[in-house]
């Protein structure tokens, strides 16, 4: 990880990640950590996979040049947490028709069945957000 924004104490945390494989590990340990924060243990697995997928399309996709970051942005968002990863890339992802036999092609198949909404936004500069939508289940005692 280059950069974080603690917010542990916020509604929002932003982290930053040079485009490898291993920051999709280490973007789940800081959601992990925000969701503990937030009290979200009940989303932490779903939230967890989500992200995973999210993260490793940039990886994988976002093809652009040395030196640009991946963002991951965790979020609580009214009654939602809201995922975003940022990259540099002007390509937007699609869901596509895997066949039982594929190795690749299901991870926004998955994010469409564990996320209540998710989407692709363009952002201020170059590049695009992928975002994802969860409903905040109602606290212990909450009606």
């Amino acid at each position: 990880m280059q950069e974080r924004q603690d917010a542990l104490n916020s509604p929002e945390m932003v982290c930053r990640w040079a485009r490898h494989p291993r920051c999709v590990g280490l973007a789940r340990v800081e959601l992990r950590k925000a969701l503990a924060a937030w009290g979200l243990a009940k989303i932490e697995d779903t939230a967890l996979v989500v992200l995973s997928e999210l993260v490793t399309n940039a990886v994988r996709h976002a093809h652009v040049s040395p030196g640009r970051e991946i963002e991951t942005r965790f979020q609580l968002a009214g009654e939602d947490l809201r995922i975003e990863v940022h990259d540099s890339a002007d390509e937007w992802p699609y869901k596509h028709a895997a066949t039982s036999d594929s190795e690749n092609g299901r991870g926004l198949a998955l994010v469409s069945v564990l996320a209540d909404k998710w989407g692709v936004s363009e952002r201020g500069g170059v590049g695009k957000s992928v975002w994802a939508l969860m409903a905040v289940p109602p606290q212990d005692g909450d009606s």
